[in-house]
């Protein structure tokens, strides 16, 4: 009799606590149900194999008001073999390349002082300091997406980042005179050890910067495609306050920016004596935050019916296109849209493929929902009548790259917040 291997799932790790302060957590306000790991895509010869699932359901800390998943994954299993790579974003880049000659001016940065970045995928950052003679250290878990970096000539350590990391460097001196942090707070499971790694890693009179999408554009807009198994907390300034004191730390300015649909990014020193004075733009945007109501649990249950009336909205959408016979597409295999695609229940019945402008992931297929990749070009050999663009946040930068589809009638479809139809 043969003997099938089962592979073992993912682990899987159920909060209890809030992951910040360790105050006990409530019942969760957001069930999405049951979703796919959003990167693990599906090579054609995978098709056949059950896939994993999991609870996506998502919880307030009431005490210091940090929104967390209930259940999450093993980072191993989630970024071992990674498939995003930020080059592929046109106007990500922009940003990232802004980013380095301000900061360059702002701290007047020399080839004597040092740059790490955390999460630093396939270099899309640091490269843009290395015209200026500074060195660079990239840190990233995914070894795949290292490797990109390191044929840029960007120096990796594929590593998980954490307090004992940053011990490991700071004794091999290396430390960090500009610490930069983008989106990636929001992945690690324990926060409090991410950060303890930063203090340690930052210089005395050093400055880390952290990017990640704002908790109040996110509930404001019901952005509720950017909650994944992969983004472990969803973050405010308040949140963030608590994080950083526990590790001596402090937020001395902070941008709102645009990008993922409404980021802060936040300027943080070493508290005591030789703190940089706040700026004015810390209690604005904590006032705002405030106003908006995300420090109230009644507050992210509304969000959570939003959340359900987008849902229908799209469905009703699609529904009725079918009906008329219109033909739909999709744009960006992104994680938002596999969560979007698997939570409203849209399948090939309603989107025949996706495109994405990554060659890794062309070829496979949506998670969950087994949507098939293809290449960009596709779109006008298929001429499809409606364009869904998953990756919402990129929209302009979508709708001038595939202008094209107007020439036979094609219209753009926005899903979130509400469904927009773009001629």
């Amino acid at each position: 009799m043969a003997i099938q291997t089962i592979q073992p799932r993912p682990a899987l790790e159920q909060a209890v606590a809030c992951r910040a302060c360790g105050h006990p957590l409530g019942e969760p306000f957001l069930d999405l149900g049951m979703m796919p790991l959003v990167n693990s895509y599906r090579s054609p010869e995978r098709l056949a194999e059950a896939e994993p699932f999991f609870p996506l359901r998502v919880q307030f800390c009431e005490r210091c008001y940090l929104v967390q998943l209930e259940h999450v994954a093993c980072p191993d299993q989630v970024f071992s073999e990674y498939a995003y790579f930020s080059s592929y974003s046109d106007s990500w880049l922009r940003h990232a390349r802004q980013y380095c000659h301000d900061m360059v001016r702002r701290l007047g940065l020399t080839p004597e002082q040092h740059v790490v970045e955390i999460a630093s995928n396939d270099g899309y950052l640091l490269q843009h300091f290395v015209p200026f003679g500074i060195p660079v250290l990239g840190i990233e878990p995914a070894a795949n997406v290292a490797a990109v970096a390191r044929e840029k000539g960007i120096e990796t350590l594929v590593a998980f980042f954490g307090e004992e990391t940053a011990r490991r460097l700071r004794d091999a001196g290396k430390t960090a005179d500009l610490l930069v942090a983008n989106n990636v707070l929001g992945h690690v499971p324990r926060p409090d050890d991410f950060l303890a790694g930063v203090s340690v890693l930052l210089e005395a009179r050093g400055v880390a910067t952290f990017e990640f999408p704002h908790l109040l554009r996110l509930v404001v807009e019901t952005q509720f495609d950017t909650i994944y198994h992969e983004h472990v907390s969803y973050l405010s300034l308040h949140a963030l306050d608590g994080l950083l004191a526990a590790c001596g730390l402090v937020a001395f300015d902070v941008e709102e920016l645009p990008t993922h649909g409404g980021s802060l990014r936040v300027h943080v020193c070493h508290a005591g004596r030789a703190a940089r004075a706040p700026t004015p733009a810390v209690e604005a945007v904590r006032e705002h935050e405030r106003a908006a109501g995300v420090t109230r649990s009644e507050r992210l249950h509304r969000f959570a019916a939003d959340v359900v009336r987008v849902k229908c909205g799209l469905l009703e959408f699609l529904s009725d296109a079918r009906r008329q016979g219109l033909r739909s597409a999709a744009y960006g295999a992104a994680a938002k849209g596999t969560v979007l695609l698997n939570y409203c229940g849209v399948g090939r019945e309603f989107v025949e493929f996706v495109v994405d402008r990554s060659p890794h992931k062309q070829g496979r297929f949506v998670p969950g929902t087994l949507i098939p990749i293809r290449d960009p070009s596709v779109v006008f050999q298929e001429r499809p009548d409606l364009l869904l663009i998953l990756p919402w946040n990129l929209r302009e930068e979508i709708m001038q790259q595939m202008s094209g589809i107007r020439s036979w009638g094609g219209h753009f479809v926005v899903p979130v917040p509400e469904v927009q139809v773009h001629a």
